[in-house]
């Protein structure tokens, strides 16, 4: 396939993101909260294979990135915050506060460092939140509770870097590959705490667990 069909793949995918993410914003609205989640967890392996296809294969231009990023605020903004529900004042402020922070996160945390982010990525803090609303049956306090430790996150100046999963050891495209299993095979609370932990360890420990390969391309890179 030349280039411009490998665009039209990878706009393709950054489109079905952003309509399992407004599926996931009309499950919320219709109080389905666990179809909700599925449609953002799905979102989550989407994303990730858009992002190494992109690199991989050198095709980001304007309008794609354009179109990612609107998906990634749909999905990973939008559909991850109303989540948390909008039944009072509380837990509306706090879902448009969540929003404002993924905003602040996708538009002006850049970083001059190669393959690192500044600020928890949307797509870890959404899964996390799709994971607990699945093992706690949409508990609004748990939620809420994840919600703000997930926004400190990602407004948090840290640096993150990019977990790269597939283009990197092969225990990380295991790691996706037992994502996509779990997904189509395993029962749901099985699932959603292999995602949990999964987010998690990215968010607690980083360059332990997956910043090694690009620590060392790095070094590779100097000398």
């Amino acid at each position: 396939m030349n280039e411009f069909s490998w665009k039209d793949v990878t706009n393709a995918l950054s489109l079905a993101n952003m309509i399992l993410g407004l599926f996931s914003i009309f499950c919320s609205f219709c109080k389905k909260s666990q179809c909700a989640s599925w449609m953002l967890l799905i979102s989550f392996l989407l994303d990730m294979a858009v992002g190494a296809m992109t690199r991989h294969l050198t095709v980001c231009h304007r309008s794609g990135t354009k179109l990612n990023d609107f998906a990634v605020f749909t999905t990973f903004g939008l559909g991850s915050a109303l989540l948390l529900g909008v039944d009072g004042p509380l837990n509306g402020s706090l879902v448009i506060i969540y929003v404002l922070a993924a905003s602040f996160r996708l538009c002006f945390y850049s970083t001059g460092v190669p393959s690192t982010y500044k600020g928890l990525p949307c797509p870890y803090a959404s899964c996390v939140l799709a994971s607990t609303s699945l093992l706690t049956k949409g508990n609004t306090f748990i939620l809420s509770c994840m919600a703000l430790l997930m926004i400190l996150f990602m407004m948090d100046q840290s640096y993150y870097p990019h977990d790269e999963i597939l283009e990197s050891e092969n225990w990380k495209k295991m790691v996706y590959l037992g994502g996509v299993i779990m997904l189509l095979l395993s029962p749901f609370r099985l699932t959603a705490f292999y995602y949990l932990i999964w987010s998690l360890s990215y968010i607690f420990f980083p360059d332990a667990l997956w910043g090694k390969a690009v620590c060392l391309r790095l070094q590779l890179q100097r000398n």
